[in-house]
């Protein structure tokens, strides 16, 4: 590795291109609009906007430290525990219905004094190495707010394009002045690392607060639970999951504990918090925004932000994306930024001249359950409204396949060696291994006629192939496999945990086998034991991604020559057919390909863009629970993925329907580095339904805003 490729290093014309974009907000009137709101009216925290916290900044309504005031006071009232844990943090749990808390934020960034002013335990101390916690170079939030105030007083301007906006970040990320561990109780000798993320330095130049550290599934495994933060919930219903393992940053957000959150995808780690909280997720272009700093960096992991509009995660973006040299892939951005900024595409109000093409096949009720049913209804409903908006929406119908024919066209050329070896009826081989016959050739055939291509063709039906994953418990690339069996490990995994681990320079945890045998794990048989996925990640010696590499090629160039033969500005689908389902119950069964989790399939997830947007709420859900005629289970049995796909497939019955009000989301993907379309189009969908909603049960507290 090249030690220049691994600098953390904001490049100066990123810098000036983030000024300038600030420079033409501030030209478009958010400055007028500030003078006109009257510093008597009290300023509402609940949905704010980055707009309305810097409107009202600017009309001195209210200062940066106001706004930090106003989320700690909804951390106090809505951040506390959302389960029973009868045997600790670690033991087994039970939901509660109606939860007081969601435990959206396993760190807050207060000093000691400031915590315990605040009457927050030390738990969610913002470091547990260091009591102390002097050093003035590492200011907390409230700290941080009060030099943003300065400068406004003595300027009259804003430090940036963020000044005074609180976020979240997924625990993924390093931060230097708070805990970074992955969600893990780990006993490291400085739970701080070194450095800061890359786009972490960009939010802080931008004048962002970085007030939290969210909760997420331990090393992003897809569970609603961390052995240092606990169990957190969805704040629509506190006894349903809150969507894989970015969660924490989107039901903080949902529930306005703070503006944005930051979250990781790899699968749906983006999409799915926003879609299961209301919220918008943009999970760009992978090579768009630098991943340097980031626990378990892989082949397909992207930054993204979770805010509650389209305009916000726009502005997010603006600030994180583009190149830096500590991440090699960020390299194709170069002069692939628009000129624009990003939020300046969040207002169309036409799509007349978008083509929009419908992924059907997570779209057809005959394949699947009655659990599909209602999402497919309302994805329906939002289709018809980019009609209304004027888009030429290309639809290949009921039980029809937008894809299939470009995968079964390119499929067996360019996956080649491992098409072959899956179809050893049509590519004999002898005793040894060896080829009998022209393999080529039949080869040649299939591309002269798909027709005869064997297999499934479907976009659901990607991922025999390859496979792979960050040895974290999640599902292989687009397949049904748990991507840390020893069958399944290709070094991936142990290659960026040792890396991330070297890069940090512990003097305590140095390499993955510390990770499990210095740590404290939770013990539930709800749940996926985490230990075992990372000594199953351990055992590898060898780095192997080339059959990931290539089947993410393969999908790159089918979609690609899809969306050219079609002229397809964009793709819609649901983000998941299935609406969140209660914490620690059975997993949805993989039916006719499609997973609990329809963003686990590889053709949306090889580092194409997506943006998911609110588009509605369920009446009802159908749920899943463990068949009751069947045996029980064996002594020392587990879940599997607890409650995500991808885990066992226990016996288990549907039942319903159960009134429910949980959101909806829609995916609205592309090409790479289309994000300006694709904002475009949420845009529009966003103003034309005004679908966001937050949650009921976690509105304004009347002693602070009155």
């Amino acid at each position: 590795m090249i030690p220049s490729l691994r600098k953390t290093n904001v490049c100066n014309s990123h810098g000036r291109s983030i000024r300038r974009a600030f420079t033409l907000a501030l030209a478009l009137g958010a400055g007028a609009a500030a003078a006109r709101l009257s510093a008597a009216e009290p300023f509402h925290i609940e949905e704010a906007t980055i707009s309305d916290i810097q409107n009202a900044i600017l009309a001195k309504r209210v200062t940066a430290t106001d706004i930090v005031k106003m989320y700690l006071q909804r951390i106090k009232a809505y951040n506390g525990p959302a389960v029973n844990e009868p045997y600790g943090i670690l033991g087994p749990i039970t939901t509660i219905a109606h939860a007081k808390g969601i435990n959206a934020l396993s760190t807050l960034n207060l000093r000691p004094a400031a915590r315990m002013q605040w009457g927050f335990d030390e738990h969610h101390g913002r470091t547990m190495t260091d009591p102390i916690d002097n050093d003035p170079n590492l200011p907390d939030a409230l700290e941080t707010a009060a030099q943003l105030d300065a400068y406004f007083a003595k300027t009259g301007k804003l430090m940036g394009p963020l000044h005074g906006i609180c976020f979240a970040l997924k625990d993924q990320y390093c931060t230097i002045d708070m805990r970074s561990t992955s969600g893990a109780d780990v006993f490291y000798a400085n739970d701080r690392p070194p450095f800061d993320s890359t786009f972490v330095k960009r939010l802080r130049a931008a004048g962002a607060i970085i007030l939290a550290k969210a909760n997420l599934s331990e090393y992003a495994d897809g569970v609603p639970r961390s052995s240092f933060g606990g169990t957190f919930v969805n704040p629509y219903d506190t006894e349903r999951h809150p969507g894989t393992s970015s969660a924490g940053s989107g039901t903080a957000v949902a529930a306005n504990l703070v503006t944005c959150g930051i979250a990781e995808e790899t699968g749906g780690s983006i999409r799915a918090p926003a879609l299961k909280n209301s919220c918008v997720g943009i999970a760009g272009t992978e090579e768009l925004v630098p991943r340097f700093g980031m626990i378990q960096q892989g082949i397909q992991t992207r930054v993204g932000p979770i805010c509650r509009t389209v305009e916000d995660a726009a502005r997010v973006l603006q600030v994180i994306a583009g190149y830096d040299s500590s991440d090699p892939l960020t390299a194709f951005a170069v002069g692939r930024l628009p000129a624009e900024p990003y939020q300046s595409f969040a207002h169309t109000k036409s799509l007349k001249g978008m083509r929009i093409g419908v992924i059907r096949e997570y779209m057809d009720k005959k394949l699947f359950t009655k659990s599909d049913e209602e999402s497919i209804d309302i994805v329906n409903r939002a289709i018809e409204d980019l009609k209304k908006l004027g888009a030429t929406i290309v639809d290949p119908g009921e039980g029809g396949e937008l894809f299939t024919k470009y995968i079964r066209a390119l499929e067996p050329m360019l996956l080649n060696s491992a098409y072959t070896k899956a179809h050893p009826d049509l590519f004999p081989v002898d005793a040894e291994g060896k080829p009998v016959g022209d393999h080529i050739a039949t080869l040649i055939d299939l591309v002269m006629d798909p027709s005869k291509a064997p297999g499934n063709f479907t976009i659901r039906d990607l991922g025999g192939f390859g496979g792979g994953g960050r040895g974290r418990g999640a599902v292989a690339a687009g397949g049904t496999t748990p991507a840390a069996t020893p069958m399944n490990n290709n070094g991936e995994a142990r290659f960026e945990y040792n890396l991330w681990l070297r890069q940090r320079g512990d003097a305590n945890i140095k390499t993955l086998t510390d990770l499990y045998t210095k740590a404290n794990f939770f013990n539930d048989p709800q749940f996926t034991p985490l230990k075992n996925n990372l000594m199953n990640s351990d055992k590898a010696r060898v780095l192997d991604t080339a059959a990931r590499m290539q089947m993410r090629f393969m999908v790159q160039e089918v979609l690609l020559n899809a969306y050219a033969d079609m002229n397809l500005d964009a793709v819609v689908s649901p983000s998941s057919n299935i609406p969140p389902q209660k914490v620690g119950a059975p997993n949805e069964p993989t039916v006719n390909g499609r997973s609990a989790a329809n963003w686990s399939g590889p053709g949306l997830t090889q580092g194409f863009p997506c943006i998911t947007v609110p588009a509605g709420f369920t009446t009802v859900v159908y749920d899943r629970i463990r068949d009751p005629k069947a045996p029980p289970p064996p002594p020392g049995w587990t879940r599997g993925a607890g409650g995500f796909a991808g885990g066992d497939q226990e016996p288990t019955i549907l039942v319903g329907p159960t009134p429910a009000v949980l959101p909806v989301g829609m995916d609205i993907c592309g090409r790479p580095f289309s994000e300006p379309t694709l904002i475009a189009i949420a845009g529009a969908f966003e103003d034309f339904t005004h679908h966001r909603h937050p949650p009921p049960e976690f509105g304004p507290l009347p002693a602070v805003n009155n």
